[in-house]
């Protein structure tokens, strides 16, 4: 395993993140034997780094991650989230994200986090995310229930303008850095590099398109996108290898980012990422791959409220970044 301080002068942590939503049977049916057996393989390997939300399983994935790591609380790195709690519940308010760490501790049976995030942050009006639910998350530090705070979502912009109104130890983004897009690099890397905030990345498999089962029937991208997604993974079957490895091995190399979170269920899926760090790809495969992706490279989707979205015109001057920060390539 390989190892990055989180931000300039955070802890250690493995560059590949143990990604616990699966455990709450997000995407197929597993048991909580089969998901202590995932967490254990993963210790083994020397993944540090676990991430879960009360969203995931609607609270089951923190207690069956919670039930894993008992006894081993100590070996590891735990983040969790707060502020969203079904598919179309959310509550920022500094009362119920009080709650909340407090309930995911109970499940999580540990007496602190080192990482509490708001979770989903274009769902919520930018005001109170920096007004109210940041400086209860800074309270929630004070008092010892986590270590580190931090945000997560989609648009990439109100991302960065959280990260550019409110000092954050963190910033999680996710399908906005894969083989199928990166512009990440364009509106986020830059200003969590001058802040000196670290970044994390999810779903390097652009959840599930990158993958032999395909996208699951709710992915919110584009058909074009699934279609060029089959594509990538019908060209890397046609060459002997696994999409998988490419698409991971792509993240892993990030120069700034400090951990790439992978959803892991059972220990094969614990190892085969594990091998991903060891995946050297053909640059004529890459090759194959960008031209692939081309006619939809950076194609993303629509999430949360209008006006926190990244597309021009969705958003009024108050969502725009500062002008220091925008279109400065890494």
């Amino acid at each position: 395993m390989r190892y990055r301080n989180l931000g300039k002068q955070g802890p250690a942590v493995s560059v590949l993140g143990f990604g616990a939503s699966p455990l709450g049977n997000e995407f197929r049916v597993t048991s909580a034997a089969e998901g202590a057996r995932a967490v254990d393989c993963a210790l083994d390997h020397g993944i540090n780094y676990f991430d879960v939300s009360p969203y995931y399983g609607r609270t089951l994935a923190e207690e069956r991650l919670g039930q894993a790591l008992a006894g081993k609380r100590d070996r590891v790195f735990l983040a969790t989230k707060c502020g969203r709690y079904d598919t179309d519940r959310f509550d920022f308010s500094p009362a119920r994200l009080v709650r909340s760490i407090d309930e995911s501790l109970a499940r999580l049976r540990t007496d602190h986090v080192d990482l509490l995030q708001l979770h989903d942050i274009e769902f919520g009006d930018f005001r109170q995310i920096v007004d109210q639910a940041l400086p209860a998350l800074e309270a929630i530090r004070r008092s010892g229930k986590t270590r580190f705070i931090g945000i997560t979502g989609l648009p990439l912009k109100m991302l960065a303008r959280v990260a550019c109104a409110v000092p954050l130890d963190t910033v999680l983004s996710y399908c906005r850095y894969n083989l199928m897009i990166t512009d990440m690099d364009q509106w986020l890397t830059p200003v969590a590099g001058q802040k000196g905030v670290a970044l994390i990345n999810a779903s390097p498999l652009h959840m599930g398109v990158l993958t032999e089962r395909g996208a699951p029937a709710w992915h919110p991208a584009p058909p074009e996108v699934k279609q060029a997604g089959r594509a990538v993974v019908d060209f890397c079957r046609s060459r002997g290898v696994r999409v998988a490895d490419v698409a991971l091995r792509f993240c892993l190399d990030h120069p700034y980012v400090s951990t790439t979170l992978v959803g892991m269920a059972d220990p094969g899926h614990v190892m085969e990422n594990v091998r991903a760090l060891d995946f050297e790809p053909d640059p004529e495969l890459m090759a194959g791959i960008q031209r692939l992706v081309a006619p939809v490279k950076d194609v993303t989707w629509p999430s949360g409220r209008p006006e926190n979205n990244d597309y021009e015109g969705c958003g009024d001057s108050e969502n725009r970044l500062p002008s220091s920060f925008v279109v400065v390539q890494p």
